[in-house]
């Protein structure tokens, strides 16, 4: 059995949204980027204690890292 082929994900951006980033500024959209990789870590982070309770914040964030870092090849 031939594994399932993967076809690429084409994700549109809301109209709305597009015109609104049109207008916002390069480091506007960088700092935009920054908070979401923020909340991003925060979310891994919470969900990670949650199943691991048991584990110190060094071997969260090392987690959190390596989960973000998974596809980075």
């Amino acid at each position: 059995m031939s594994p399932p082929s993967r076809r690429p994900c084409v994700e549109q951006l809301d109209p709305i949204v597009a015109e609104i980033l049109r207008h916002t500024t390069v480091s506007d959209r960088i700092a935009m980027m920054g908070e979401a990789n923020e909340m991003a870590r925060l979310l891994a982070a919470a969900g990670i204690r949650y199943r691991r309770p048991e584990w110190s914040e060094e071997q969260i964030q090392a987690e959190v890292g390596r989960r973000m870092l998974r596809d980075a090849d």
